[in-house]
């Protein structure tokens, strides 16, 4: 079977804050060359590396109302917990190792803030959010919401560890969240020692970021904690080695391969659905939610 290689390992850009509660280093797209159509169907990344926050008991740390439309927001939590809130009725709480999938499709409003038990105390933080694109013919379709509890998240053992499929599948298991296009999301999570044999079709684009510990990928490219690794587009089978005990979030879709226009928080398929998109924002038609 021939082997998927590492095409770029990348160290994570100096953090920025998004609203007052998300400190975060961006991969995609970014200055490495991982646009949106090099990574599609994963057109924004956002990793927040650990960090402890201070209590906040009297005002949660976050983003307030802002509106989305044409694709997902998927946020994993690995540290701390957040609470999320949008116009179609979606929200809760997710804790460390739950998963909040978010399509706005259409068009929704939410916000998002570290949740009030985390602000009471304080704590470590450490999140990833995912924008996941939609096909074409999927963009206006109505929103929804998946609450994914990490006890609901399957789980596959490999030696020294084991495989949560967040989506996608893997070794013939399904995972937890349905997708609208062949998305695979998945988090190893491995002792030192662990080694897990990872396979997806040559095509599609495919990537690891090591969330906890430190990795070797194929027994020879070393992968550092909050580091990204980027995968060729070739090859099928990659295997990746815990040199420390660690996390590991991989992520591979099947290219959408459809215009992209992005603009702020709406990605469409043209220049003329991005400004319908603001001008049905302004007409109040993303709903209502209280900020």
């Amino acid at each position: 079977m021939s082997v998927k290689n590492v095409e770029m390992v990348l160290a994570p850009r100096a953090p920025h804050y998004v609203g007052d509660g998300f400190r975060v280093h961006n991969f995609i797209p970014s200055g490495y060359g991982l646009t949106m159509q090099r990574m599609d169907p994963f057109i924004f990344l956002d990793y927040a590396s650990k960090f402890h926050f201070p209590p906040s008991p009297f005002k949660p740390k976050g983003v307030g109302v802002h509106p989305h439309r044409g694709f997902e927001t998927v946020t994993i939590a690995y540290n701390g917990s957040v609470a999320h809130h949008d116009s179609g009725g979606g929200g809760g709480v997710i804790q460390q190792g739950d998963v909040q999938w978010m399509t706005a499709a259409s068009g929704v409003l939410h916000k998002e803030y570290h949740s009030e038990e985390f602000s009471k105390t304080g704590g470590y933080f450490q999140m990833v959010q995912l924008w996941v694109n939609l096909p074409a013919k999927d963009k206006m379709s109505t929103p929804k919401y998946q609450a994914i509890q990490n006890a609901s998240i399957p789980k596959v053992p490999v030696e020294g560890g084991f495989i949560e499929v967040i989506a996608g599948e893997y070794n013939s298991q399904k995972g937890a969240a349905s997708t609208f296009s062949p998305v695979n999301m998945l988090n190893a999570k491995l002792e030192k020692g662990g080694e897990a044999t990872i396979q997806f079709p040559s095509h599609y684009n495919t990537c690891v970021l090591v969330i906890e510990g430190e990795v070797i990928i194929n027994g020879t490219e070393d992968v550092p904690l909050d580091h990204f690794a980027l995968m060729a587009n070739e090859g099928v089978s990659f295997t990746i080695k815990a040199t420390e005990k660690s996390i590991v979030l991989i992520l591979s879709g099947e290219p959408l391969n459809e215009p992209i226009a992005s603009h702020g928080p709406f990605v469409m398929n043209t220049r003329e659905q991005i400004m319908e998109a603001f001008q049905d924002y302004e007409l109040g038609k993303f709903g209502i939610l209280e900020d």
